[in-house]
Formats: structure tokens, C-alpha cells, sequence
């Protein structure tokens, strides 16, 4: 759920009358922040967000136990493209790999608070499922590879 336009104010207005920017993130439920130097932010009540991270806990831990109870994931499965279109280039097995590595990725997201995993997962496979999606291009990335390709360059 996205706060709209309405629901922010600027970082000068917090500054300005921090007061009313906190009664109206009360009445609101949380207000939306912006700064034009910096990332935008949340003002929010603990007692909501806690509810939020409670309600995260219980749907990763309500999708965790549809896969113990069915390995397959079948029910999972079946609801990823509805969700995540491109899906329908990965192969049957790749879905499933992806609907696994999704569901563990939310359950530490609920659990660990690790949010970037989540992300990092649909971003990897929607990159898998891009190169599929190209058949020209999926086939020169399955060509084998050899000899040194040099020092891989990490940025943090």
C-alpha cells in the first residue's frame, strides 16, 4: 500500500511543526515524507507497524506450510503467473525452484527482517526468464564459455 501525494509532506514541513505532521500520520495511519536531498521516508505509529510485520509473518508462515504440506507447491505454482507474468518463459522446474526460493526468501523477510532477499530473488529470475524470453540471445549465453575472462569487478 502506497501513501498517495496526499498522504506526504515534506521534510521542511516535519521541521516546520513537527506536531501536526505526527497527528496527521496518527489520523492517516502513516504519512509519507519526502526530502529532496535524500530518499523519502515513512512517519508511522510502532502499534502499526508491528500489526503490519505480525500480518507478514502470518502469510510467509501460511505459504510455508502449503509447501510442507505439498512439496509440489502445486497451489503456489499455479498462482505465480498471475503474479509474475514472465514466469511463463521458465521452464516447470525452474517455476518451482523460483516459487521455493521465493517463499523462503519471504519467510526470512517475516522472520530475520532480511528485506533485500526477497527483491533479489524476483530480480534474478525475472533476468533468467528475460534471457529465455530472447531465444537468440538464450542461446548464445548457453554456448560454452573458455579461458580467463579477466577480474570480475565487485561494486557495493
Amino acid at each position: 500500500m502506497n501513501a498517495s501525494h496526499a498522504d506526504a509532506v515534506t521534510f521542511s514541513d516535519l521541521s516546520r511543526n513537527p506536531r501536526a505532521v505526527a497527528e496527521r500520520a496518527a489520523r492517516l495511519g502513516r504519512v509519507r515524507i519526502t526530502h529532496r536531498d535524500a530518499p523519502d521516508f515513512y512517519l508511522t505509529a510502532v502499534d502499526r507497524e508491528e500489526e503490519r510485520e505480525r500480518t507478514f509473518a502470518t502469510a510467509s508462515r501460511l505459504f510455508l506450510a502449503l509447501i510442507k504440506h505439498d512439496p509440489t507447491a502445486r497451489a503456489l505454482v499455479i498462482a505465480m503467473p498471475e503474479v509474475f507474468p514472465w514466469v511463463r518463459h521458465l521452464s516447470s522446474d525452474e517455476l518451482r525452484a523460483f516459487t521455493l526460493e521465493l517463499v523462503e526468501a519471504l519467510s526470512d523477510a517475516a522472520e530475520l527482517d532480511v528485506d533485500v532477499t526477497t527483491q533479489e530473488v524476483i530480480a534474478g529470475w525475472r533476468a533468467t526468464a528475460r534471457i529465455k524470453a530472447e531465444p537468440v540471445h538464450y542461446a548464445e549465453a548457453c554456448k560454452p564459455t573458455s579461458g580467463d575472462f579477466g577480474p570480475v569487478q565487485v561494486t557495493a
